[in-house]
């Protein structure tokens, strides 16, 4: 990592927020806008940036099979977020900064990289029309994010998908607006959880060709968590149906947990459920890079009949980014058969959080 790069992340590290709570993300900033109910989603120009808001993603998941018959799993995220409110467009003092993320997961093995950046001098960003993601050479781009081709490598593995789209983008919560907690804290959501992949993965042992399905996810926010909210578990369910299913918890010790849950029809047709309606319950944990994690899940659906086990590829799934968190593919089974993916974060190494 060169220099430059050591000093981004230490400002990513202690941005506005340092040391409160899960990267700050719970933190209100005066100054960024505010996400408000009522306000319709516009394409393009929502696929690209939204610098008056402080923190955004673009998050792409795969659920892959190999001709060799194994099962993979693709991640591919692009963060954007801002120091300051106001931004003076200069190149080297622009108040948004970049991280791309990827990894690659095996029955065996998990990969990852990282990749930091300053915007305004092109080694990152985000082009709504035509559609480009990038930071240094990592992409995600097309005429449009329907169909698209995704690249990274790190220094252990790589890959190169096509990801082309069969349905609809679909917004989550209420027409897209989001809500986190019970106090009101909220993003603007939407996903493409209907995509068609295939490619190839490039591997320590040789290159392997995949096919599957993929979902991307689209958030951008201020204050993304309630005071006191730990972190969450994600999950995106892809079954066998052709139906989706989007869930969350978000952890809370102290006014106990947040769950909110999206049912989506096979031709695209979201039901928001409500706060609640959808119980994800652990089943089993794994001593995973010095932290006790639930990786064996149970997703209930009463509304929906639905009534699942969520099981890892592999349970060693770890993302020692920056920021860590588990990420990784999961099997479905039970009332509804399927692949998914899940992301946890804000588990402390088990001494920090007194085990």
């Amino acid at each position: 990592m060169t220099a430059t790069r050591i000093a981004l992340a230490a400002t990513l590290l202690a941005g506005p927020a340092a040391g409160q709570g899960l990267y700050g993300l719970e933190t209100q900033v005066d100054g960024f806008a505010v996400p408000q109910r009522g306000v319709p989603f516009e394409f393009p120009r929502d696929h690209g940036p939204h610098p008056d808001y402080r923190i955004e993603w673009w998050y792409l998941t795969a659920n892959l099979r190999g001709e060799d018959g194994r099962d993979y799993g693709v991640q591919w995220t692009l963060f954007r977020t801002a120091l300051a409110p106001v931004d003076d467009g200069a190149p080297w003092t622009t108040s948004q900064l970049w991280m791309g993320h990827m990894g690659v997961t095996t029955p065996d093995d998990h990969f990852h990289a990282e990749r930091l950046a300053r915007g305004g001098i092109g080694q990152a960003g985000v082009e709504a029309e035509p559609f480009r993601a990038w930071i240094d050479e990592w992409s995600m781009e097309g005429d449009t994010p329907a169909q698209v081709r995704l690249t990274a490598s790190g220094e252990t593995a790589a890959y190169d998908l096509a990801m082309s789209a069969t349905g609809p983008f679909v917004p989550q919560g209420e027409d897209g607006y989001s809500v986190k907690s019970e106090t009101g804290q909220a993003s603007y959501y939407y996903s493409q959880p209907f995509y068609e992949v295939e490619g190839t993965l490039t591997l320590p042992e040789g290159e392997v060709a995949v096919t599957g399905t993929g979902w991307m996810d689209r958030e951008w926010s201020s204050q993304f968590l309630a005071d006191g909210q730990t972190g969450w578990d994600w999950f995106s369910l892809s079954f066998d149906s052709g139906e989706r299913m989007m869930a969350f918890r978000l952890r809370d010790a102290e006014r106990g947990d947040y769950t909110s849950a999206t049912w989506i029809g096979s031709d695209g047709t979201p039901t928001p459920m409500e706060p609640g309606a959808a119980t994800l319950t652990p089943l089993g944990e794994a001593e995973v890079a010095g932290r006790t994690v639930p990786v064996r899940w149970r997703i209930e659906l009463p509304e929906r009949g639905l009534d699942v086990t969520a099981e890892p590829v592999n349970e060693r799934s770890w993302m020692g980014t920056s920021f860590p968190y588990w990420e990784g593919p999961m099997r479905i089974s039970g009332t509804h058969g399927g692949r998914g993916y899940l992301e946890m974060t804000g588990y402390l190494p088990d001494e920090a959080a007194g085990g």
